[in-house]
């Protein structure tokens, strides 16, 4: 008692908890505001935190501004949480953002924003080197950054637009094959909510941010219709497509008023419950290269296999342009292209001619003799 009447005194409004995996964390809360003051209690970082999550409840809960140095990269982080480029995003982007730029953050908080140069940049996405992908992620975030200190005529340039992002051998997320999807649904049976979630996302191609949020309030005349997460602030296309059979069959006997991903408790799941609980179904099946969003290609390459434009595929996964669509289509057509090509080379039983048997005019005669 003693010892949390001194918390509270030394930190007010700091109060513990232990999470999910037993471990004792920290959180700033007044009112409905709140803030991660993370594990450590009392160090440097928590300190910070702290300090932070104040003046974030002063400021009516403005993530990220504090008190930071005048032209300092803390500073330049607590502009851009400020900035309309940012207020403008979905919640879950603003999430994903700040835990790149916070890491970031905490280790450059301190330096001045226009002594950045190249070499530094480079520096920097290099301690990322073994993971490309994180590193491209650091890379665009400080892009912005620095375009926005650009802006507030803090900078002349953007040291960031000089340098480039790393090469990616791996086509972004694992796209499951069909015996992977047959491996899940024989380890997960129907009436699992493992095999609802799964058979969800394979006919709707919807994103774990849009999946745990759909319900039969988004079924209309035996259509799916609803608005992708990502780009609901600005107004983003609407997803309207056939309700699928075979998902019409597994959600049937669902509650008219949970989400069809709903918790134990009735209550909505959150994006990330939904990734955690994806991760441990596939790792059950034994599908270690397989995700949630692989889910969302999967049902693209489908399309695309069924001979469906990229235009029709975009209008079912409600992307916004064609290039990533685009690609799935173009592999499948390669792969009819190269299939016809190799027929074209296999003996036909109609006495066709084959690669082995070409006209004497392309044979060489080994016999002629040479010309002198």
């Amino acid at each position: 008692m003693g010892c949390s009447m001194k918390h509270r005194r030394q930190y007010p409004g700091a109060s513990p908890y232990t999470d999910r995996h037993g471990r004792r964390r920290w959180r700033f809360r007044k009112g409905a505001f709140s803030a991660e003051l993370g594990t450590d209690y009392g160090s440097e970082v928590f300190q910070r935190r702290y300090e932070a999550a104040v003046e974030g409840h002063r400021t009516r809960g403005l993530v990220g501004v504090e008190r930071t140095r005048p032209g300092s990269v803390s500073a330049l982080i607590a502009s851009y949480y400020r900035s309309p480029e940012f207020l403008g995003l979905s919640d879950g982007t603003k999430r994903n953002y700040r835990s790149i730029i916070e890491r970031f953050r905490e280790k450059h908080g301190d330096k001045p924003v226009k002594l950045m140069k190249r070499r530094h940049v480079q520096n920097i996405l290099a301690e990322k080197a073994e993971t490309p992908a994180a590193a491209n992620n650091l890379r665009k975030r400080l892009m912005t950054l620095l375009d926005h200190a650009v802006s507030l005529e803090w900078r002349d340039d953007n040291p960031v637009s000089t340098t480039k992002p790393y090469r990616l051998d791996l086509g972004g997320h694992h796209t499951w094959e069909e015996g992977e999807i047959a491996r899940f649904f024989e380890v997960h049976q129907s009436g699992t909510m493992a095999h609802r979630a799964v058979t969800l996302m394979l006919y709707t191609g919807a994103a774990r941010a849009d999946a745990v949020k759909l319900g039969p309030w988004n079924i209309k005349d035996h259509r799916i219709e609803y608005r992708r997460q990502k780009t609901i602030r600005s107004n983003g296309v609407k997803v309207s497509i056939p309700l699928h059979p075979d998902l019409a069959a597994v959600l049937a006997d669902l509650s008219k008023d949970q989400p069809f991903l709903a918790t134990a408790y009735g209550k909505p799941r959150s994006p990330d419950g939904l990734g955690n609980m994806m991760r441990e179904w596939c790792d059950q099946a034994g599908l270690a290269t397989c995700s949630s969003h692989g889910l969302r290609k999967a049902c693209a390459r489908r399309l695309a296999e069924a001979k469906a434009s990229a235009h029709e595929i975009m209008s079912v996964t409600g992307h916004r342009t064609l290039a990533e669509v685009q690609r799935y289509t173009e592999e499948v057509e390669r792969e009819c292209m190269a299939d016809s090509a190799f027929d074209k080379l296999i003996a036909r039983p109609n006495g066709e001619r084959n690669a082995a048997n070409l006209p004497r005019k392309f044979a060489k005669n080994l016999s002629k003799p040479l010309k002198k």
